[in-house]
């Protein structure tokens, strides 16, 4: 045998190398299953969800604040995210602060396991065709697989938000729409039909797909751009970095359309389950800027951004410590 053929034989062994990739390819494990990445995704999320819902039932409390006021046909005394925090336990008890915690956790079983193992499966396949992630094809990737995801647990997320209003409304005399996420369920079923289940799905989707391109997109981004430009260890370290920065761009892209959505979402409906208050989200988002101005697009912005980067940063620290410990490489 000659010396090339040697040569040649010897590079065939060697791990090879994609042209920007930022490790050699490594065998396949089963973590990087779909299913796999699908389970892991949900006990991740569940982990965040639980971690930071206080803020998620207080950033929806401030969203709704504008919509009361109108309602009432007086002024009302806005309340910070502070002020809405405190007011939840004082008033309404601190167990409260996690009231709709058990829809929120079940959207995840659909939600989080659909939008990561779509992503995964997206960016697997533009990087064997292409031997490379643009960030075009990552955002592509990230709004697919969050729209796709939102719209099927749309119907949780509903449940979820009526349930996350309940407390409220009682105390300013109202009469009590749901007693459970059952019972909130049967009532959207009862008034709406099946397709009631997916009122506000629109916004909803729109959200989400802003949210994904703020999170996905930006955290496998700004992960490769610090491996690959300071050559850093795929570690604790570069998943914090990373996380607080997908936290922060989802929050600026998905806070006006998390407006719209709840709104659209919170609103009581007639016998044929249309909205009483706004015809769609484009209505919702016309009135809601002409009533209170575009600043109110932003309510809920700080309580939104602060439970993203802790949300986003025990979602990410969770999901890679599940891999390592199954064996698998960072993701």
């Amino acid at each position: 045998m000659s010396s090339l053929e040697v040569s040649q034989e010897k590079n065939e062994n060697l791990p090879h190398h994609r042209p920007d990739s930022m490790r050699p390819v490594r065998p396949v494990h089963y973590a990087d299953s779909f299913w796999c990445t699908y389970v892991i995704s949900v006990a991740a999320a569940c982990v965040a969800e639980t971690a930071t819902y206080p803020l998620d039932l207080t950033k929806t409390r401030l969203q709704i604040q504008g919509e009361a006021a109108n309602a009432a046909g007086k002024p009302m005394a806005y309340r910070g995210m502070v002020a809405t925090a405190l007011g939840i336990v004082k008033e309404e008890g601190m167990l409260k602060l996690f009231q709709g915690l058990s829809p929120a956790l079940y959207r995840h079983l659909v939600y989080s396991g659909v939008r990561i193992g779509t992503f995964d499966f997206l960016r697997k396949k533009f990087v064997h065709n292409s031997e490379s992630m643009t960030l075009g094809k990552s955002a592509m990737a990230g709004v697919s697989a969050g729209s796709l995801a939102q719209f099927l647990a749309s119907p949780a997320d509903l449940v979820k938000v009526q349930i996350q209003m309940e407390g409220r409304r009682r105390l300013m005399g109202l009469e009590p729409r749901v007693n459970s996420a059952a019972h909130a369920f049967r009532e959207i079923v009862k008034r709406g039909g099946i397709k009631g289940l997916w009122k506000g799905s629109i916004p909803n989707v729109q959200r989400a797909a802003l949210v994904n391109l703020g999170d996905l997109t930006t955290y496998d981004s700004v992960k490769r751009y610090i491996i690959q430009t300071f050559h850093l260890p795929d570690d604790h370290v570069v998943h914090i970095i990373s996380s607080i920065c997908a936290g922060l761009v989802a929050a600026i892209l998905a806070t006006p359309a998390d407006v719209i959505k709840t709104r659209v979402m919170n609103q009581p409906t007639d016998e044929l389950g249309r909205g009483v208050i706004y015809k769609g989200s484009v209505d919702c988002f016309q009135k809601t800027v002409s009533k209170e101005g575009l600043y109110a697009l932003y309510k809920g912005f700080l309580p939104c951004w602060i439970r993203m980067a802790p949300w986003s940063l025990t979602f990410w620290l969770s999901f890679e410590q599940i891999r390592i410990f199954l064996g698998a490489g960072g993701y």
